[in-house]
């Protein structure tokens, strides 16, 4: 669709979606070493969640990384303004706050054990 774009910004908004795919991947990786190889926590189902947390999280990223790709391939092409995206301080927020749930409950386990 549209004109064929100068190849090197093909190249680049590729390599973007690629650092989201790997970031997508590490999250993931993250989730099945913490269901694999976390000990059991002072909070029941703590070790899961935070699996699980993550291994969806890796999804969302990998998913939203094809439709930024598209989006952004397709205003390129059509000669458009880049497609907004709030996803990378949204994804930056809910590590933040992760981390600061863990730093919690590592204390909270720490002064009751």
């Amino acid at each position: 669709m549209g004109n064929t774009p100068d190849y090197r910004f093909s190249l680049a908004n590729e390599r973007t979606f690629l650092a989201w795919l790997r970031t997508g991947l590490a999250l993931i990786a993250g989730g099945l070493a913490a269901a694999q190889f976390l000990p059991t926590l002072s909070l029941v189902h703590l070790r899961e969640a935070i699996a699980v947390v993550l291994l969806l999280l890796g999804g969302v990223v990998a998913i939203r990384a094809v439709d930024h790709w598209a989006r952004t391939e397709r205003a390129i092409r059509l000669g458009e303004e880049l497609p907004a995206s709030r996803f990378p301080a949204v994804l930056a927020l809910v590590v933040g706050l992760g981390a600061l749930s863990l730093v919690v409950a590592v204390l909270a386990g720490a002064i009751n054990g």
